[in-house]
């Protein structure tokens, strides 16, 4: 992999929609010295402004607040072809601008070779809250998730 960027989505005024981007922040302090070929970006929720990281990447690992279809409160991990299927549901309007990252990045054929979704269930949506406690129980093992995931993409060189 050439080019590794792993993004934080999410709106951390409101409670555990910030969970991408604090996920990313701790995932950098843990695995930001794997390699020179990962980039960490907050993400927030610029939706279409993110296109460039998506489309320059080879691999991209994004971090997020998410709410599958039945769900249980769990770290979850969806990868390359089991995106779409679970990016219909919307949560707020920052998934609406992955949804179309993906599809705009598919129409310029730009697509990274390799996706990863990491992500949780939020407990707590209220403005000016921090995380949740079951969210803040569930970072540790979301965070050695994604350097999982970067470890093997950087063994892959």
């Amino acid at each position: 992999m050439n080019t590794i960027n792993v993004i934080g989505l999410g709106n951390v005024l409101f409670g555990d929609e910030g969970f991408g981007v604090e996920a990313v922040r701790r995932l950098e302090k843990v695995c930001g010295g794997l390699s020179e070929k990962i980039s960490f970006i907050d993400g927030g929720t610029q939706g279409i402004y993110l296109l460039d990281y998506l489309e320059s990447a080879d691999a991209l690992l994004i971090f997020d607040a998410i709410i599958p279809l039945e769900f249980e409160r769990k770290v979850y991990v969806y990868r390359n072809d089991e995106l779409p299927a679970f990016i219909y549901r919307k949560m707020s309007s920052h998934q609406m601008g992955l949804s179309e990252l993906l599809s705009v990045a598919r129409l310029h054929g730009k697509v990274p070779s390799d996706i990863v979704l990491i992500g949780v269930p939020p407990q707590d949506l209220e403005m000016g809250h921090s995380l949740s406690p079951e969210i803040e129980s569930m970072m540790c093992d979301a965070v050695e998730s994604g350097c999982g995931q970067l470890r093997e993409w950087v063994g892959d060189d």
